[in-house]
């Protein structure tokens, strides 16, 4: 039988079994998006802001794995349904991407470089057992939906956490000793596995936007991952390109590195004004409510990641031309996660106010 979890103050008993059980496996979007708004604020000048953003990025991190473990633990069934969910399943890549995100955050802000290894490990493991568990049970359940109900922009976390990897493993490599080769092979390894998933991906996106009925209800946040999954791509290029001297096999590929980053960055560029004005035919033309739901972390990690992949090309391939783009970004990514925080508490105060029947 399951259990029920509930703490009692002044108000009464307050449930938070509910919360647990129904968890959003993308939740660690979260962590996500305040990490690389982090990084974003350390690149442009605003280190005690980047500090700040880092600690909340940590314990948010600490936070959603402890209730992740009691969910598994507690509510079993729960978890391994939203696992072979079409819909949610694919949340669970926010949990890959969340880790190689803060690693990437403690190298870029504090220099922790052991820390970050750490979870460069943790990453690449549960990228092995996530990619491969839930793309089979996607591949061999007998009920599925259609590809209209079935696939959404948040599909493309799978590519962000890919590129999580190999963007980590990127900038570990030079801490690595006689280790660096081989993490920066593992690097250019899940960079072009992320550009092929990419491809794949986008392409039916793409296919279920212009030729099956949308409605306001189905562009949901996830739908900005569109830009952030080859805003990530992007970084993750920027980062080999940085390396290349330390690797013949990258100075080798050094033109095709370079092409395809920026390729990248173009294909990211060309999604925004786009996803504007699919979000205000949404919200304004359309009158879709604009309510808080964990999902819209999902639209923040884009900015904060446009943001630092800009930062980073702009850097290795000489375009500072191109610097006036985070600068202004910066300021977009900021203030987005502070609506999307602000959010988070009010829906929190809601819940904790909320008695259990």
């Amino acid at each position: 039988m399951e259990q029920k979890i509930a703490i009692t103050n002044h108000t009464g008993s307050i449930s938070l079994g509910q919360g647990v059980r129904n968890l959003q496996p993308a939740y660690f979007g979260l962590v996500m998006a305040t990490g690389i708004v982090a990084i974003a604020a350390q690149l442009e000048g605003m280190p005690t802001l980047a500090r700040i953003l880092t600690w909340l990025s940590i314990i948010s991190f600490i936070i959603l794995w402890v209730l992740t473990l009691i969910r598994i633990t507690v509510y079993p069934r729960c978890f391994f349904q939203d696992l072979i969910d079409h819909t949610r399943g694919v949340g669970f890549f926010t949990v890959v991407a969340g880790c190689g995100i803060l690693g990437s955050d403690l190298v870029v802000v504090f220099g922790r470089y052991r820390s970050a290894f750490v979870l460069w490990f943790i990453t690449a493991i549960l990228w092995i057992l996530l990619t491969y568990s839930i793309f089979t049970a996607f591949t061999v359940k007998r009920v599925k939906p259609s590809l209209a109900e079935g696939i959404n922009g948040g599909w493309l976390i799978s590519i962000v956490a890919t590129q999580a990897v190999s963007s980590l493993a990127s900038l570990l490599a030079p801490q690595s000793g006689a280790y660096d080769s081989k993490l920066l092979f593992l690097s250019l390894a899940f960079w072009l596995c992320g550009g092929m998933l990419y491809i794949w991906l986008i392409s039916l996106i793409f296919y279920r936007y212009t030729f099956f009925t949308f409605s306001p209800s189905d562009l949901m946040p996830p739908y900005w991952v569109n830009m952030g999954a080859v805003a990530i791509s992007t970084l993750a290029g920027a980062l080999l390109i940085m390396n290349a001297r330390e690797a013949t096999f990258l100075e080798a590929l050094l033109p095709f590195l370079k092409g395809f980053t920026i390729l990248f960055w173009a294909t990211a560029t060309w999604w925004i004004p786009m996803l504007i004005t699919l979000g205000f035919w949404r919200h304004v033309y359309k009158r879709y409510k604009l309510a808080y739901s964990p999902l819209y972390w999902g639209a923040v990690f884009p900015l904060g990641m446009y943001t630092v992949c800009t930062y980073r090309l702009s850097e290795v391939m000489s375009l500072k031309f191109l610097l006036w783009i985070p600068r202004c970004f910066v300021y977009i990514a900021l203030a987005a996660w502070l609506a999307t925080f602000i959010g988070l508490i009010r829906a929190l105060m809601k819940i904790g106010f909320q008695r259990e029947p």
